[in-house]
């Protein structure tokens, strides 16, 4: 979520103005509207001015809808207004080309012909069919552009568009809910319920902004959860199990919601029993470079969920699959709910990193806390060394 530790002010010497900066903190504001909704697109917002005075906004609404500038320049020619020599201000650089798979008109060239005189910009889109060739086109055709305007902001609103395009993977958020002694659940893995209603609310409205999410099969055959949006309003993910020997029971709640075709099991190579889930609608997705029993590779199970259009996924457990996925290096937001409760025993959170030292030990930026409920909920992003 964009708030306001996260908007830069304008130095003195900054070629932008104060009412610039208002405009693209709303225009962040009204992106955000989409979350949810957009993806494989990124969110955007966009404001159009003149004279100090906001004549239209709009933002990406859902997939397959109209883009955000599309929707601003829309907004300004229902009321019958001028965009003559008007400013626009937008989060992500205006999309410049045409495709099979693209559902809209490139913005760039709805810019050009409605008379806007300079467009602000926020951040260079990384999609390698745009990435400064939007910029490029709005430039040669006499707009003035400007971009970096409350960039680090954007950065935070789209992460995972960004991480998708730079690092040629999903986003990977791991969510974690333990005890002050860092047990995620009783020795017999009995984890319900760790955190109270008000965690397990926000843990829902994260599902519902993620494309994916995942959980390895010893928390499915301990907690047997629906992984699905109930306690807010929004969309359900598609619920990913890593379960290398494909075993799971036939009585997993997983396998038998009314969206079944929205749970996908990712196995080691062929399994007889693969026909069997996929006639009744689960979806089976064998890697032929893993190897049952000994867990799976997680950086193929990525690119397998990219290659599907997975462009962010949230990881909610167990212990093993988040050490899997700290040791290996893919991940790049951590939530961790603490609860204010002590097991004395019980199962880790995290295992089997073994640092040599405190200098070896993983470190955040970007850290908060916050108190949700009865629980603290910290947070923070990966520092990506020699990058």
């Amino acid at each position: 979520m964009v708030t306001s530790k996260h908007l830069q002010k304008a130095s003195p010497d900054s070629p932008f103005s104060a009412f610039d900066q208002r405009c693209m903190e709303r225009a962040l504001v009204l992106a955000r509207r989409g979350a949810g909704n957009t993806s494989p697109n990124p969110l955007v917002g966009a404001i159009i001015a003149r004279d100090g005075r906001v004549l239209g906004e709009g933002w990406h609404r859902r997939y397959g809808g109209k883009h955000a500038e599309a929707e601003a320049l829309d907004a300004v020619c229902a009321t019958g207004q001028s965009l003559a020599g008007a400013d626009l201000y937008c989060t992500l650089e205006p999309c410049c080309f045409t495709g099979p798979l693209k559902r809209q008109p490139p913005c760039t060239q709805g810019i050009i012909t409605s008379g806007i005189r300079r467009v602000v910009i926020a951040n260079q889109d990384p999609h390698p069919a745009v990435n400064g060739k939007g910029i490029r086109v709005l430039r040669e055709a006499g707009i003035i552009v400007q971009t970096g305007l409350l960039s680090a902001a954007g950065e935070k609103l789209n992460q995972d568009f960004f991480t998708f395009h730079r690092r040629n993977r999903p986003f990977v958020h791991l969510k974690i809910a333990q005890t002050l002694d860092g047990r995620i659940a009783a020795p017999g893995g009995d984890a319900r319920w760790i955190t109270d209603t008000a965690a397990r609310r926000l843990v829902h409205r994260l599902r519902s902004h993620y494309d994916a999410v995942l959980v390895g099969r010893g928390t499915v055959l301990a907690d047997d959860p629906e992984l699905t949006v109930r306690l807010v309003k929004g969309r359900n993910p598609l619920r990913v199990v890593l379960d290398s020997r494909l075993s799971l029971p036939d009585t997993a709640k997983l396998l038998s919601l009314p969206d079944r075709e929205k749970t996908l099991i990712i196995c080691s190579g062929e399994h007889p029993r693969i026909q069997n889930l996929r006639d009744c609608g689960v979806g089976v997705l064998p890697l032929e470079n893993g190897v049952p029993g000994a867990g799976l590779p997680l950086g193929a199970v990525l690119t397998a969920l990219g290659e599907r259009g997975v462009r962010s996924i949230l990881v909610e457990g167990g212990g093993s699959i988040f050490s899997a996925f700290l040791r290996a290096g893919l991940w790049d937001r951590i939530s961790v709910f603490i609860a204010p409760m002590i097991l004395g025993d019980g199962i880790n959170g995290v295992s089997g990193l073994a640092p040599a030292s405190i200098g070896d030990a993983l470190e955040l930026e970007d850290v908060s806390t916050r108190r949700i409920g009865n629980q603290l909920l910290f947070e923070g992003s990966h520092v990506y060394r020699n990058c």
